[in-house]
């Protein structure tokens, strides 16, 4: 998912954004040939992820800084954990630290929150997944740090499926269409390997959906009793994803229900940066 290319874009942009004509304050005050060891260091408890990206972040800055990466992504700390280590030359090692910070924090945030989602529904048959609610140009990243969380990735963008929601629906209507009619009709032009997602707020549109040869059938804020109804009705004829209303309390309820997929846009919108620090050794 993270390319070689999105990462260096991605990571550059932010170097450039935050020392645009290099740090003044390293390199006024600390002398050129000035070499520091530092920690990357868990100040609370989480799920690891951004390892790549944050030793990316000191390798752009400086290609002399060395990067050694004590945790994987995906893998559980605890206060006081040592996540990395970086050593280089001072300027370049504060230079690159709240970029590699921010990064490293945020991902791992996202990983976190997604563990604690995947936690709660053990046991089911469902999956938690990810939407497109992610950070503008942060997509890849967020992505991976959900993966790392041990979630899955939904569609990536507008290319990748056709997903008819809300206001694909309202058109149709509006304009007087038959849902079932308009589903084979666009399924007729597509590439057999394209999936088709239909989102349905009401049970009485399911049956169009599946009369229109849809592969999923997204439930959107449906109730307990509604979802259960559905995955009945639905059968092995479609994928059954559920969204809307998930959090961390009724997720476990949903996921009881029999769907195959429940999709959380908090995942990525509402995660918390875990607190990390990069602290200086001084012996």
């Amino acid at each position: 998912m993270i390319t070689p290319a999105v990462l260096h874009r991605v990571v550059g942009a932010a170097l450039e954004e935050d020392a645009p004509w290099g740090d003044v304050t390293s390199t006024a005050l600390l002398p050129a040939d000035a070499v520091a060891t530092a920690d990357l260091v868990a100040r609370e408890p989480g799920v690891f992820s951004g390892g790549e990206v944050f030793a990316t972040a000191f390798g752009l800055t400086d290609p002399s800084i060395a990067v050694d990466l004590h945790f994987a992504d995906g893998d559980a700390f605890s206060p006081g954990d040592v996540l990395a280590t970086v050593t280089g030359p001072a300027r370049g090692v504060l230079t690159a630290e709240r970029i590699g910070l921010n990064f490293v924090q945020r991902m791992s945030g996202i990983a976190t929150l997604t563990a604690a989602y995947v936690a709660a529904m053990a046991g089911t048959r469902a999956r938690i997944a990810d939407t497109r609610k992610t950070t503008p140009g942060l997509r890849a990243f967020e992505r991976h740090a959900v993966t790392s969380g041990g979630g899955r990735n939904h569609r990536f963008s507008l290319s990748d499926a056709v997903m008819a929601k809300d206001n694909h629906l309202a058109v149709l209507q509006r304009d007087g269409a038959d849902l079932a009619s308009a589903l084979r009709d666009a399924i007729a032009t597509l590439p057999h390997t394209t999936h088709v997602v239909v989102e349905v707020d009401r049970p009485d549109q399911i049956p169009a959906v599946l009369d229109g040869g849809a592969n999923t059938v997204l439930l959107d804020n449906f109730s307990l009793d509604d979802l259960r109804s559905a995955v009945a009705l639905i059968g092995d004829r479609a994928v059954v994803e559920a969204s809307g209303g998930v959090n961390l309390d009724t997720v476990r309820g949903i996921a009881e229900t029999g769907v195959d997929v429940i999709s959380v846009g908090a995942l990525t919108h509402s995660a918390r940066s875990v607190d990390l620090g990069l602290d200086v050794r001084i012996d």
